[in-house]
């Protein structure tokens, strides 16, 4: 009995907050089941760098001046007055904090006088693929950072780079720091491109070696998620575009210039994304016609033994008439005979033979290529 396979249901903690339909705008409240937020701050100059933990929106706060750039990071979402405080006492708007906690953003950047607000999608390389929201408020001395909440995150490079005494990240501002930020998000969709790239590769042999059908299930999820990741990468490319193109005091000149780089990663990851869903879709039409192809050569081997019992079946009728050979010489004479019935037994072998030796002249006979096995990759 065949097993039936059960459609993916999209994780629970991957489902869109959205807020309730006719709600007022600028309401910010916690996604259900997000977690307390683990804050991390790192206040910094070109010589100095303290970084320390800390849940007190008093004591956050105070830090603003310490050191020419303060990185407030806050993993969680599920405290939405502390979300709030951070907001107004950083002088965000209260449409921002909104979309910080409303977890459903497409990637976009907008430009407010005091700051700018960006949003980009981060992913995780463990599977299932899981793609998570991260906030990003740049001022003129400060970055904020809110992210959902799941597991690990993409920033550790960056986090090493600031440890780093005398490197470029130190002695910039915090349109720098966002800018490595993006650039850490944008560079971690390679690594999963890559991956698919290999399950594509392993799914591509399994088809040409001994499709299955659960191979044709394998390949929908990876189409499934490719859609999901091309969805969430292609925004960045406006994003980023917008951040290079659009003037504003808080992004100089030479985190632009750093961005354009960015841009070229983005661009080459759609284009991968494009490309592996075509294989993906290829691999899907060559498991069918591979399917369509054995249909036929097993309509071609019951045609074939269809072919050689048709002679056949008409010898046996002729000699099954009920004809008396006493009542006329011409009613089959040959019944009374001695060696009859081995001599028609050896011309239906005869006829069998032949049409096999015409089948295997024609071609008709000959191993089908859908069972051979395909030439190892070098």
């Amino acid at each position: 009995m065949a097993r039936r396979h059960k459609a993916r249901r999209r994780p629970a903690a991957e489902r869109v907050h959205v807020p309730t339909p006719g709600a007022s705008p600028g309401v910010v409240s916690s996604p259900p089941g997000a977690q307390a937020p683990d804050v991390r701050v790192a206040y910094y100059g070109e010589t100095e760098l303290v970084e320390e933990r800390v849940d007190n929106l008093a004591e956050l706060v105070a830090l603003r001046g310490r050191r020419p750039v303060l990185w407030i990071d806050v993993d969680g979402l599920g405290d939405a007055a502390l979300i709030e405080g951070l907001g107004e006492a950083f002088g965000l708007h209260q449409l921002t904090m909104e979309d910080v906690t409303h977890v459903h953003q497409r990637a976009k950047v907008e430009f407010f006088p005091n700051y700018v607000f960006i949003v980009v999608r981060m992913i995780h390389t463990h599977e299932p693929l899981e793609l998570e929201q991260l906030s990003i408020a740049i001022g003129s001395d400060f970055v904020l950072t809110f992210q959902e909440g799941k597991p690990g995150d993409c920033l550790d490079p960056v986090r090493e780079r600031l440890r780093r005494t005398g490197g470029r990240l130190r002695r910039s501002g915090p349109d720098y720091l966002a800018y490595a930020i993006v650039d850490a998000v944008v560079d971690h969709y390679f690594p999963v491109m890559n991956h698919f790239a290999e399950r594509l590769d392993n799914l591509e042999d399994e088809v040409l070696g001994a499709p299955y059908l659960e191979v044709i299930w394998q390949i929908h999820g990876i189409k499934g998620d490719l859609l999901n990741l091309h969805r969430a990468a292609l925004p960045h490319r406006d994003l980023v575009a917008s951040l290079i193109r659009d003037a504003s005091p808080l992004v100089r000149e030479e985190a632009r210039l750093h961005l354009r780089d960015v841009g070229d990663h983005v661009g080459q990851i759609i284009d991968l994304l494009a490309c592996y869903r075509e294989m993906a879709q290829a691999l899907i039409e060559i498991h069918l016609n591979i399917a369509s192809n054995r249909m036929n050569e097993v309509m071609q081997v019951l045609t074939i033994i269809g072919s050689i019992f048709i002679p056949l079946t008409f010898v046996v009728g002729v000699y099954g008439m009920n004809f008396d050979p006493d009542a006329s010489p011409f009613n089959m004479p040959e019944l009374r005979w001695r060696y009859g019935y081995p001599v028609t037994m050896a011309v239906m072998a005869c006829v069998v033979g032949g049409m096999l030796l015409y089948f295997r002249r024609r071609g008709w006979l000959k191993r089908p290529l859908a069972y051979r096995k395909p030439p190892e990759r070098r």
